[in-house]
């Protein structure tokens, strides 16, 4: 939603309301008598520095600090200790784990609500201990050292003073858009008064994390600290000190002079003057709800709601705002939406650990072969994450290709001040491309991403192995030719392993790795560790025709050719394959992943997979568009026409591909009526069916890491979760009832799988 802060800047800021000491909370049962008086806390430790409270957040047994059921009384109880304590003048917040400030809230708390009622007194019972916390007399200042998100920036934004540390680590947000929610804890008011409408809706429509500079600009911290270099303790932790003798100073100077409002400045207060007319609120909240539709489709419940609840803030004042918060999060949080977008959150989480552990070797120094689109890809996250890369390629003119692909990636980061100029020449030091294979037997792992033929794969394999260390893993970029035909050609196959990136490397943030019946586990930990360092979400899959998000795709894929060649129009299929939440039309898809690329697959797998992966007309249709040059965007034809300027909808399709397709046509049986709803059930039901199957099969190891698999690797509606959510959430009987009323036309390529229809009947 980039384009959101753009739009929204454009219009108006908004009029802040102060906070009214008169809003009334219900009486809510957040902490038992027995908890109020507690001394000994688990996840709070109170001490004094002379008249200032330093309560310092420390959660047991995790890297980070959360908010959960747990630590709220425990808070709260060392809140009232202070505010009773006539010697304290003042309190600091700090973290006691140098890892962050606090992370967010404990997502089990709403997963463990059953009615929407249960989730509404959560909400109100954020409110209200943090409504307690701004109305404390005594100043309270937060000194925040690293991740402050989700109830931790709403813990930060009840108290009256922000210290954060000045590095690229600490950053601020309000992320749980992306889970399907909105800030429950008074953030959707709060924020709106501390900074502009325009920054705050921003943040809370987008979930983007802010770094502390910024949050400074955008008068969300008071004051920042620069980070101490090494000394008797590490850096971390001599910076953790250092912000807290800070911030108890600070404290003390606002309990001795008064916590003083900021001095707004000219344009702001200008602003603020005009957002007073109904007109002009309305036209800036009908122009954000305009882009939001656009760009979610109205898919995604939470933007709006969050819209919505800012807007009651504004226009009503702060005690409907809250009331409205707390009703907006309770709501929210029973959708299904909400339910899959977490499901995501866990699964992601689950999918950034290496369950096969830490391999006995750590790699260390990486050779990429092909320095092609997608071995330069794999050679610049590899550098950008510490490796030494050898990229080799058979000629000047394709490293030249590769080093510029890297180069350009490092100067967009530059230039979004993702790191400065200096480490961008030391991230380009660790690069050596190369023709030759010189040092090659100084490596630990080899990557290669050359064409995608068994023969050249076979032939690279044994060159390497003959020059490379015997620990050294050799990791094929395929995405359909399977590992173990691969490590036929080895000596040492328990060392070889499939490692398949998505284009293009350097966005996309899955990685799919196969293995085979002998690939060793030490292996295996090996390349999920090289993937995670990379930023790379992983799930590990057997090796198959296809694995599995080949495989998935493939099968969706051949449907569409029969929807082609029954004379539905590619942007109709774009338009109701959107509609049903994938960010891509099928038909756009085909032309992006390269209808050359498209074709080869759909060669193999229609043999390896037999009717499943087959259409009528697929493969003449493909092998007649690649022999007529339309091989997708790359050339500037495919199934659409690619010209400077033309975009999305604009496209028009390639009256060659008509021509094509007009020899293979078909009428669509009688039954059987190709509106919006039935073209995206043909889709998609193929997809989730051959998704299961590959469950079925033990392709992929778990429902987590196949609905991770299908959203981050092939796009598939994160609203709905990934197939395996969805089955769960829209119903196994519905979807094999779909699926059987399209076989009794089409035939055995729509059966379901005996895994979806036992699920049917439990």
């Amino acid at each position: 939603m980039a384009a959101l802060r753009q739009l929204i800047t454009k219009c108006v800021h908004t009029n802040q309301l102060m906070l009214s000491n008169r809003i009334s909370f219900p009486q809510v049962r957040y902490i038992s008598t027995t908890l109020k008086q507690m001394t000994e806390r688990k996840h709070i430790q109170l001490t004094y520095r002379d008249e200032v409270a330093v309560i310092k957040i420390d959660s047991p047994n995790s890297k980070v600090n959360t908010l959960s059921r747990e630590m709220f009384p425990e808070f709260t109880s060392a809140l009232e200790e202070v505010n009773k304590n006539e010697n304290c003048r003042g309190v600091v917040l700090i973290s006691g784990k140098t890892s962050g400030f606090i992370a967010g809230a404990d997502i089990k708390m709403i997963e463990s609500c059953k009615t929407q009622d249960e989730i509404y007194q959560l909400s109100k019972m954020g409110q209200k201990i943090f409504f307690d916390m701004e109305s404390s007399k005594k100043p309270i200042v937060s000194a925040i050292m690293g991740p402050c998100l989700g109830g931790g920036l709403e813990v930060a934004l009840a108290t009256h003073y922000r210290i954060a540390v000045n590095d690229n680590k600490t950053v601020v947000g309000l992320p749980e858009v992306k889970l399907g929610l909105l800030p429950g804890s008074g953030g959707t008011q709060r924020l709106p008064r501390l900074v502009s409408v325009p920054d705050a809706l921003d943040m809370a429509l987008t979930g983007k994390m802010v770094k502390a500079k910024k949050a400074k600009s955008l008068g969300l911290v008071d004051m920042l600290v620069e980070p101490l270099g090494p000394g008797v303790s590490s850096p971390e932790n001599r910076t953790l000190e250092y912000l807290e003798d800070v911030a108890v100073q600070v404290t003390r100077r606002l309990a001795k002079d008064g916590v003083k409002q900021k001095k707004k400045a000219l344009m702001r207060n200008l602003t603020d003057k005009a957002f007073e007319y109904q007109f002009v609120r309305n036209y800036v909240f009908n122009q954000v709800k305009s882009k939001i539709m656009g760009q979610t489709k109205g898919l995604y419940p939470a933007p709006l709601k969050i819209l919505e609840v800012v807007k009651t803030g504004i226009e009503k004042g702060p005690e409907a705002g809250y009331e409205a918060e707390a009703k907006g999060f309770s709501e929210l949080g029973m959708t299904s939406e909400s339910k899959a977008l977490i499901n995501l959150f866990h699964g992601h989480t689950s999918c950034k650990k290496n369950r096969f552990g830490n391999p006995q070797i750590e790699a260390k120094n990486i050779g990429v072969l092909g320095a092609g689109l997608m071995g330069a890809g794999i050679a610049s996250v590899s550098i950008d994450k510490g490796y030494n890369v050898i990229l080799k390629d058979m000629s000047n003119a394709g490293l030249t290709r590769g080093f510029n692909q890297i180069a350009k990636t490092l100067k967009a980061a530059v230039k979004r001040k993702r790191f400065s100029q200096i480490q961008a020449d030391q991230i380009t030091s660790r690069l050596s491309p190369q023709l030759t294979f010189d040092k090659f037997d100084k490596l630990d792992m080899i990557i290669e991403a050359v064409f995608e033929d068994i023969n050249i794969k076979h032939r690279v394999l044994k060159e390497v192995e003959s020059i490379t260390l015997p620990h050294c893993i050799f990791a094929s970029n395929t995405s359909a030719l399977p590992i173990g035909d691969i490590a036929k050609g080895s000596s040492r196959p328990e060392k070889v392993i499939g490692m398949h990136y998505f284009s293009p490397v350097e966005k996309m943030e899955l990685l799919e790795i196969i293995t085979t019946d002998v690939t060793s586990k030490d292996t295996i930990a090996s390349a999920v560790q090289v993937g995670l360092k990379q930023g790379k979400v992983v799930i590990v899959v057997k090796d198959g025709p296809g694995f599995y998000t080949t495989r998935i795709l493939s099968v969706a894929s051949a449907e569409l050719f029969n929807l082609f060649q029954e004379g539905v129009e590619p942007k109709e299929i774009d338009r109701a394959s959107k509609a049903f939440g994938f960010p891509v039309g099928n038909a756009t898809l085909l032309d992006e992943v390269g209808i050359d690329v498209a074709s080869h697959i759909a060669e193999y797998l229609s043999k390896a997979l037999g009717e499943s992966a087959s259409s009528r007309a697929g493969i003449p249709i493909l092998r007649d568009l690649v022999k007529n040059g339309y091989t997708g965007r790359k050339a500037g034809k495919g199934v659409y026409i690619y010209e400077a300027g033309v975009k999305g909808s604009d496209r028009q399709v390639n009256p060659g591909f008509y021509e094509i397709i007009n020899k293979y046509r078909l009428d669509a049986p009688a039954s059987i009526k190709n509106d919006t709803e039935t073209i995206q059930w043909r889709l998609a039901s193929k997809f989730i069916n051959e998704a299961v199957l590959c469950l079925q099969e033990g392709i992929v190891a778990s429902p987590t890491e196949g609905d991770i698999g299908a959203v981050f690797g092939l796009g598939f509606p994160p609203m709905k979760g990934g197939p395996f959510k969805f089955v769960d959430l829209y119903g196994a009987g519905k979807i094999v009832d779909r699926l059987k009323s399209f076989e009794q036309v089409y035939g055995a390529s729509f059966k379901p799988c005996d895994l979806l229809a036992d699920e049917s009947l439990a």
